[in-house]
């Protein structure tokens, strides 16, 4: 059987991971989303008037901010775990590793599949978020601060296998307005994207508008954050996903232990 043969299998079996049930989970997670979201939009209306710059300063944080939350979900998804995870194995990891071996497969999703499970993850934040009050004396400004991030967050999380799943797209199918967004870099460009699904598949995890990728790959973030992991419980990042042969020879080292030094006579 060749590789090519190979990945096809695999690709198949992952996408048949995806269940019936679990498209039911994710159709409840898209109502309840939207749902919150209006509720969180209509409860910061009544400020937007008084506090528009900072309201405004907050979207943008939190615009930001979603680069930063996707791309680590994006590598704990990629890095750690078992597609045969209860729960977390199909919601979470499937659609990463079947990613990897079927780039093409995300574009072929329609919307449900595509953010259902984006949806469900934000859902908690969304509703934690609704219940922060904005009317205590003192209090007001950092409040607003507050849900308006969070609330924007949420919202471009949500985007983001959406976002992705643009990059994907052959270029012939792409609008000329998100051709636009992607050479002005406000959404993630298909160029930048490639860097990703370079085999290890083991850098520029965000995927919103991948802003964040190059100063995280320089600080070396993801790799501190894996070796960590390692000296903390033993497991090997990516050995799920590209087997663990391949996931031994890319594994960061661990910090060499400094060597005692002779006694001098």
């Amino acid at each position: 059987m060749s590789n090519l043969d190979l990945k096809m299998q695999d690709a198949k079996a992952l996408a048949a991971g995806y269940s019936r049930t679990f498209r039911m989970v994710e159709i409840a997670s898209i109502v309840a989303f939207w749902s919150l979201s209006f509720a969180i939009a209509y409860k910061l209306w009544p400020y937007a008037k008084s506090y528009g710059w900072l309201l405004l300063a907050a979207l943008s944080f939190g615009f930001i901010l979603a680069d930063f939350v996707g791309g680590l979900v994006h590598w704990m998804g990629d890095t750690w775990g078992s597609t045969e995870m209860p729960i977390l194995g199909k919601a979470l990891i499937r659609p990463f590793r079947e990613h990897h071996v079927d780039e093409k497969a995300i574009t072929r999703h329609d919307y449900i599949e595509t953010n259902g499970s984006n949806c469900l993850v934000a859902v908690p934040v969304a509703a934690a978020v609704l219940f922060v009050p904005l009317d205590v004396e003192g209090w007001t400004a950092p409040a607003l601060f507050l849900v308006a991030s969070l609330g924007s967050m949420i919202f471009w999380v949500m985007m983001t296998n959406q976002i992705h799943k643009w990059s994907h797209l052959d270029e012939d199918k792409a609008p000329a307005l998100l051709k636009l967004l992607q050479r002005l870099h406000l959404v993630l460009p298909p160029e930048h994207h490639k860097t990703h699904h370079t085999a290890p598949f083991d850098t520029y995890y965000c995927i919103t508008t991948g802003w964040l990728n190059w100063p995280l790959a320089k600080l070396g973030f993801y790799r501190h954050l894996e070796r960590l992991i390692t000296a903390l419980t033993g497991l090997i990042p990516r050995k799920d996903d590209i087997g663990l042969d391949a996931a031994l020879k890319i594994a960061p080292a661990p910090a060499e232990k400094p060597q005692p030094q002779k006694a001098t006579t």
